[in-house]
């Protein structure tokens, strides 16, 4: 009982990270396509100025993940990151990069640096979460077993690469849903459609991807398709269709008001989905949830400071995103340091 409520919080706290991790991998996307340095220029503006009040808060779902996967799911963590080894490895070389490129872009003075930075950063936004991707496609596939060696067709499978390029598309079509809300509060209408049209393409991109990735399966993962397709799992795909609608809906019109909460919405749902459907496997048909639990004490001690870290760091994360998107957490300018001098003075 207790390895299942400790399955679902990891599942909850994988969907966190792709919907908050997932938005500023998105932003690094449309980064990477914005064009040269003059065409560029203010897409780029406007991802600097909405990054960097929460840019590095979103790993704290990524620490969790790993946190539960070590301790709560030994055996899993171990097949995991012996199989997966080099694409895991490969996105975490990517997250530092990326977090390097985005923080010395910006107060570098010579143009060839800044280039450099902003390309790093780009070119890591758009790796890191296919190598994510297809690391998550290797379990789903049931690749991911205590006999399996670590090669190339763990990862660089049919539903692997589809699972990747999945990612790919659900980080850009949040990042460009963000993007655009955050024009309109910077009262920046042109790069409000600018967002807009690229949101509703990478929407476009993500239905087709997902319809790829449900025949694939069938084949190439059918305990998951199985799953994707009765009970459960089938709810949450449709929960997840409909977000898709009612997002494009949202995003033809002018106020764009709900497009934020049903684009997460479509990206939770769809990994939500991915989970139920591999009931009750962390690993189809090898590793069940019970199999590859920790030992009972051990889980129990887990879901208290599961408990108390929700308590802690949820309101605390809620109220930054709330301060951010409220614009309460805008840079200070030479002239307010130059003001504040002043006051110090008087």
């Amino acid at each position: 009982m207790i390895a299942g409520v400790i399955a679902v919080v990891l599942l909850l706290a994988i969907a966190a990270y792709a919907c908050g991790g997932g938005t500023d991998y998105g932003a690094g996307f449309w980064d990477l396509t914005a064009g040269g340095a003059e065409r560029g220029k203010r897409p780029r503006w406007l991802i600097d100025h909405a990054m960097a009040p929460v840019w590095e808060v979103n790993n704290v779902w990524l620490i969790f993940v790993l946190v539960i996967m070590w301790t709560g799911f030994p055996v899993f963590f171990q097949q995991v990151f012996t199989t997966m080894w080099l694409p895991l490895a490969l996105a975490a070389v990517g997250i530092v990069l990326r977090g390097a490129g985005f923080a010395l872009r910006k107060p570098t003075r010579r143009l060839a640096g800044r280039r450099l930075y902003g390309a790093v950063f780009a070119v890591s936004s758009l790796l890191t979460p296919f190598f994510l991707g297809a690391s998550a496609g290797g379990v789903a596939s049931g690749r991911v077993t205590s006999t399996t060696t670590a090669s190339t067709d763990a990862w660089a499978n049919p539903t692997s690469l589809l699972f990747g390029l999945l990612a790919i598309a659900a980080t850009a079509s949040l990042g460009a849903v963000f993007l655009a809300a955050d024009a309109r509060r910077f009262d920046a209408p042109d790069l409000d459609a600018y967002f807009r049209r690229r949101a509703l393409g990478a929407l476009g991109a993500l239905a087709v991807l997902a319809v790829t990735t449900l025949i694939v399966t069938h084949g190439d993962a059918p305990h998951v398709w199985h799953g994707l397709t009765h009970g459960v799992g089938l709810v949450l795909v449709v929960v997840a269709a409909l977000g898709t609608l009612a997002t494009a809906r949202s995003l033809t019109r002018r106020s764009g008001a709900w497009s934020r909460v049903t684009a997460v919405g479509v990206i939770a749902s769809a990994v939500l989905a991915w989970g139920m459907a591999q009931r009750p496997y962390l690993v189809p048909t090898s590793l069940t949830v019970a199999d590859g639990a920790g030992a009972h004490t051990t889980l129990r001690w887990l879901g208290l400071v599961t408990l108390v870290a929700v308590v802690l760091v949820i309101p605390a994360v809620a109220f930054l995103y709330w301060l951010d998107t409220h614009g309460e957490l805008a840079e200070l300018t030479d002239a307010d340091l130059r003001r504040a001098g002043t006051g110090d003075e008087g």
